[in-house]
């Protein structure tokens, strides 16, 4: 599968989700804007809020959100003072921010593209990267975490949220969960491309699924201190309403905050 089919494929399925309003395709209110005006906000990488101290003070910074369209935390951030480009993969997607903006009177800059590719955007040109749970839709996370470690400027912070690696290695089948099961069969990291067999894959490209890849944590952390960003805050949660069997046993969340250095 080229690189281009499956951006258009994952592209396609978010457009999906969109307009069937998945859980990140609701947009905000406008009374949570209003809030965020009167400087009562929050935003999420993770079911809980962002730590305040995590997000520091950010009137007047310039914000990435980063494949995080959905009209959700990029108005927030915009109405609470920030300088906000919101970048996503999805029309569909980038459409709920809009509206947002268009309806609250928030000044956005609205970018389509791949989060491995962020060469529109001049070296040091934001002070903060918001980056919630996303690159599983990614092959190559090396990439996002070598764009997000240019466009920081030093001091400049990273928040990012992924999935537990250990989620992807169960099979699925629902029996197995009926029977309070885990059988394990996938190995990480795990690719929808090459984990599925021919039909599996085939069926769940026919339901407009994005395909997805199960990153290690030596590509997640261990990637983001390759590509020169300091760990400075590590937080992991459960799931509120855990899909899988595994997810009954160990977080499914985990959200990173990193540096670049001064």
């Amino acid at each position: 599968m080229s690189d281009s089919f499956l951006l258009d494929h994952n592209a396609r399925a978010w457009d999906k989700q969109a307009q069937t309003e998945s859980p990140w395709s609701l947009p905000v209110s406008s009374e949570q804007v209003e809030q965020a005006r009167r400087g009562q906000w929050q935003v999420h990488l993770l079911p809980s809020p962002v730590p305040a101290d995590w997000l520091g003070d950010i009137q007047g910074k310039s914000v990435l959100c980063l494949a995080s369209a959905g009209g959700q935390q990029a108005p927030i951030l915009a109405a609470a003072g920030a300088k906000v480009t919101v970048f996503d993969l999805s029309a569909g997607q980038l459409d709920k921010d809009r509206l947002v903006a268009e309806r609250d009177g928030l000044s956005l800059q609205i970018e389509q593209g791949d989060m491995c590719d962020l060469s529109r955007f001049a070296s040091e040109s934001f002070d903060l990267i918001l980056h919630p749970v996303s690159n599983q839709y990614v092959p190559d996370i090396s990439l996002v975490w070598k764009e997000c470690a240019r466009v920081l400027r030093p001091g400049g912070h990273l928040l990012s949220s992924f999935f537990n690696p250990a989620v992807f290695i169960a099979d699925r089948d629902p029996s197995y969960a009926k029977q309070g099961l885990i059988r394990p069969t996938f190995t990480v990291p795990y690719s929808d491309l090459s984990s599925l067999d021919a039909d599996a894959l085939q069926a769940k490209q026919a339901r407009m699924e994005p395909l997805i890849f199960g990153h290690s944590l030596a590509q997640q952390i261990g990637g983001q201190l390759e590509a020169g960003l300091h760990l400075v805050g590590y937080i992991e949660e459960m799931h509120p309403a855990p899909r899988f069997e595994i997810e009954k046993y160990l977080p499914s969340f985990m959200a990173t905050r990193s540096r670049k250095s001064a």
